[in-house]
């Protein structure tokens, strides 16, 4: 029963370091990558299809993305969708491919950005420990019932709060690393 409950809260805690480090990954940091068009979702169809699974998405310099859909009819509705979304780069397009310049990040945007990573950064710490405190409940639940002794519990909450602690560890690299890609010239 406590492994189960264990094994649980661990599953929860790795799901929100996924998230944030998806979350993340999503932030416009000064530098091209394919994930900034994860939330980009075009109107195909009547169907809200992301832009990855449209079309080709590569990065062949740091600071350029060329989208090239497999439907060349779609290039319009897929250029409406990047202005609509707050990426805030204007897509440049032939007809046949998209291109997106991301430009230049000032200090000023560059300290908005890193904020907005100590604050997400923080949310997803406060529901780790939100897990942490679903689970100890739980465990003390169990104590009370007679379900497992005194010391029973006492081993899975301190193994609670190492896993609470690992994970906040995590939470702190992956922010880190975001910082330095952010306040990188």
């Amino acid at each position: 029963m406590l492994k189960e409950i264990l094994s649980e809260a661990e599953a929860r805690m790795k799901k929100t370091c996924e998230l944030f480090r998806k979350e993340l990954a999503a932030l416009r940091a000064g530098r091209a990558s394919a994930a900034l068009l994860d939330r980009v979702l075009v109107d195909y169809y009547g169907v809200p299809t992301p832009v990855n699974q449209m079309a080709t998405v590569n990065v062949p310099e740091p600071r350029l993305l060329i989208i090239q859909p497999w439907d060349r009819t779609t290039v319009s509705s897929i250029e409406k969708a990047i202005l609509k979304s707050d990426l805030g780069i204007t897509p440049q397009s032939d007809g046949h491919v998209i291109r997106l310049v991301v430009p230049q990040l000032t200090e000023e945007r560059r300290q908005e950005l890193v904020k907005t990573v100590r604050k997400k950064a923080e949310e997803e710490r406060v529901a780790i420990r939100n897990v942490r405190r679903d689970t100890n409940d739980m465990i003390r639940e169990l104590e009370k019932e007679g379900e497992i002794s005194e010391d029973q519990s006492k081993r899975a909450l301190e193994d609670v709060q190492k896993l609470t602690d690992k994970y906040i560890a995590q939470i702190d690299q992956i922010m880190k690393a975001k910082e330095e890609e952010i306040t990188e010239v």
